[in-house]
């Protein structure tokens, strides 16, 4: 009997210390803290201008002026403890300066590469809708992630998906991720006005568009103009990163991204005038020799590293390098500084400050320097030889008790900041944007 009732002491006793177990497993679950707490929305806005005299839509000569206003809002909801779905929609409307003289005849001014057009190429509004699902594994040490996106504006088209994975080591201490995308795009070809007569092959000159208009310099005008055939591209990526914990006041990253584009990687209205063919003109401006002419593929390769360093409670400095290079020929670096100041509680300042110099890509001229006979050839300056130089300052406000309310939204967060940014060409742009961040009470 003795024996029995110890055996029966044992069994009731591993069935509670199993029952307690799985009480505490059970408590674990139900109080493990979730990735996001709370629904979150982010309002995001800008606007943007620029103003320059080397617009590629006029062969490397013309008014570079544009302005831009966006608007995106960036919702993301805790499916589970572990699982987040963000929703990002966003619209851009532009005006251009430059764009608008794909078709320099349509306005009521003379054409001038210097004068905007009125016509309907002098705005767009471009529009994307993007959807991502993220899972943490119950220690938090895993990641996994996936993405779809559209995106499309009068004369482009693009559908976007991928994923990543990201693992944390060492106490969380150690960060390792890879993440992959594929875009596949479609152009809608628009190209210049005066080659449109053209493009069935046929003498263009007898074409209507040009019955009630003067062309002076080379009166037999006649370009060097086929349409594209292709007006597919498409762009695979693969990314990989490395961040580090280096000490409690310091903390490092690497980063290494590899992109290979191929199909249609011209801009078909972007002109390009030779220095082996006369001039022809209508009114003010000169019309094309040829369309940009680009290779088919590119394939693009970075590195990076950050550096971010807390001083103390009130300074941060984060620093960022970059080293980039493509089979086109162009090669640059990209450093960067910023400077968060806590001046209390809940405002911070970020100055910030960044440099970027690049050389020049094989296939580029300025106006009137490539030939007829070259293969490839573009007077975008944004693939010249330039450096660059970028000053910011930021102000955010952050209340983590969320007293400020709209409906159910609790305000979190405001960001404000401003850009000024100067290349060594005519090219010159300022940047203003604002960041509003509400959980869902």
């Amino acid at each position: 009997m003795k024996i029995f009732k110890t055996i029966g002491f044992t069994v009731t006793l591993l069935l509670f210390v199993t029952c307690y177990a799985q009480q505490e497993q059970d408590s674990i679950k139900t109080y493990k803290k979730r990735v996001l707490e709370t629904t979150e929305v982010d309002f995001l806005t800008s606007y943007y201008s620029q103003s320059g005299d080397n617009a590629a839509v006029s062969g490397g000569i013309g008014t570079e002026e544009l302005t831009d206003v966006t608007g995106t809002f960036v919702v993301s909801i805790p499916l589970s403890d572990d699982d987040v779905l963000t929703i990002d929609a966003g619209v851009s409307a532009y005006t251009s300066a430059s764009s608008s003289n794909v078709d320099p005849f349509d306005g009521g001014q003379p054409a001038d590469p210097f004068v905007a057009s009125s016509g309907a190429s002098s705005s767009d509004t471009w529009a994307n809708l993007s959807g991502s699902y993220s899972h943490s594994s119950y220690d938090r040490n895993t990641i996994v992630s996936g993405k779809l996106s559209v995106s499309s504006e009068y004369d482009y088209f693009s559908l976007g998906f991928g994923g990543g994975l990201t693992k944390l080591f060492n106490e969380k201490n150690t960060e390792v991720s890879v993440n992959a995308n594929v875009y596949l795009d479609k152009w809608n070809s628009i190209y210049p006005s005066e080659l449109r007569p053209f493009a069935s092959g046929a003498n263009g000159l007898a074409n209507g568009f040009f019955s009630n208009k003067t062309i002076t310099g080379d009166t037999n005008y006649s370009p060097i103009f086929d349409k594209f055939s292709d007006e597919t591209r498409n762009s695979y990526s693969v990314g990989f990163g490395f961040s580090q914990i280096l000490s409690k006041n310091l903390q490092g990253s690497l980063a290494l991204d590899f992109v290979q584009q191929q199909g249609l990687l011209s801009t078909p209205f972007q002109r390009v005038y030779f220095a082996d063919v006369v001039d022809s003109f209508i009114e003010n401006f000169q019309l094309a020799d040829a369309i940009e002419q680009l290779p088919d593929s590119r394939f693009k390769v970075a590195v990076g590293g950050r550096l971010n360093w807390y001083v103390n409670e009130t300074v941060v400095v984060r620093s960022f390098y970059r080293y980039y290079y493509d089979d086109w020929g162009i090669s640059s670096h990209t450093a960067s500084v910023e400077v968060p100041i806590k001046i209390s509680d809940k405002f911070t300042i970020y100055p910030s400050y960044r440099y970027y110099q690049q050389t020049a890509a094989d296939y580029f001229y300025g106006y009137e320097e490539a030939l007829s006979t070259d293969t490839y050839y573009t007077s975008d300056y944004d693939l010249s030889e330039y450096s660059a130089n970028q000053f910011g300052m930021g102000v955010s406000y952050t209340d983590i008790f969320t007293k400020a309310h709209i409906w159910k939204l609790g305000l979190k967060s405001i960001d404000l900041k401003f850009y000024k940014y100067d290349r060594d060409t005519t090219f010159s742009s300022s940047i203003i944007t604002a960041g509003f961040k509400f959980v869902m009470d």
